[in-house]
């Protein structure tokens, strides 16, 4: 078995391994992923974009769309396949492009589990239409013991979204904040964003199966969709600013366009042995050993 291609990049800091896969020939387990994107015993990262024809998938959940050839199969961090991340949309659209596997038309169809994504190049990075966002009911957010209000939305994954004026460095993100696991069975992105100023917001975001990351694509459409309805505008035009670097959102009648960076950082092999065994023998058991007096 011969090594296995990887590129290295990030949208924003949000950051992936992308795994070319285009006849969907890897095994691509939980416990892969995991070791992947373990910043210790893997690459590191928040999570894989498996880079596989449509057809190729083999899975009849998601039904191949005439016309679309390639499939974003993205994983959190913690093994989990998701349905949509729209910074990892950006790092796979740019990827494609460098490796010279577009199609000739000017805009992208991408396949994910949220449905059909179509991506623009421009001068300044990539847009991705993300589709309409779905205004879920209010519900809160618990950080320490304090509830923030939040607001359900659906952008082909959930989000709860929590505009505050509260200081968002004093937020202790290292813990998962607590939300209603009725209302959210499968788990949820959790936003604190700022109110709408000139036309900008900040915003940190942690999310499930990973923990607090430097920036979320569909997360900060989120966030500005709930931070637009608190200022009373339905549509709109907001900057973000995350940990990471600055995004733009769009906010339409009919649909939400996320604009911002794609970096390529490195390319290389995985090692075939390391693929085989990830674990590499597991953590060390230490039951029974003693000083030595």
């Amino acid at each position: 078995m011969t090594g296995i291609p990887f590129t290295k990049g990030h949208g924003t800091h949000n950051d992936f391994v992308v795994l070319p896969d285009p006849d969907g020939s890897l095994d691509l387990t939980a416990a892969r992923v995991a070791a992947l994107c373990d910043r210790r015993r893997g690459l590191g990262a928040d999570g894989v974009l498996r880079v596989v024809r449509w057809t190729a998938l083999k899975d009849d959940a998601f039904p191949a769309e005439p016309g679309v050839e390639w499939f974003m199969d993205y994983r959190n961090a913690d093994g989990s396949a998701v349905e949509m991340c729209g910074n990892g949309v950006r790092v796979y659209a740019h990827w494609l492009d460098r490796a010279g596997w577009l199609p000739g038309t000017d805009v992208l169809r991408l396949g994910t589990r949220a449905g059909v994504r179509e991506v623009r190049f421009t001068g300044g990075g990539v847009a991705v239409d993300m589709g309409p966002a779905r205004v879920g009911p209010p519900s809160n957010a618990e950080v320490a013991a304090r509830a923030f209000e939040g607001t359900a939305v659906d952008v082909g994954n959930p989000h709860l979204a929590c505009v505050t004026d509260v200081a968002l460095d004093a937020l202790d993100l290292t813990v998962a904040p607590g939300y209603d696991r009725a209302l959210f069975p499968h788990g949820v992105n959790i936003e604190f964003v700022t109110p709408v100023r000139d036309g900008r917001v900040a915003m940190r975001v942690h999310e499930r199966g990973v923990g607090e990351t430097r920036s979320c694509g569909t997360g900060t459409v989120a966030a500005v969709v709930a931070a637009l309805r608190a200022a009373g505008e339905p549509t709109g035009e907001v900057d973000v600013q995350t940990k990471g670097g600055r995004l733009r959102v769009t906010v339409t009648p009919d649909t939400t366009v996320l604009h911002g960076p794609a970096v390529l950082v490195a390319s290389g092999e995985l090692d075939a042995d390391w693929w085989l065994h990830p674990d590499g023998g597991g953590e060390a058991d230490l039951t029974g050993i003693r000083a030595t007096p």
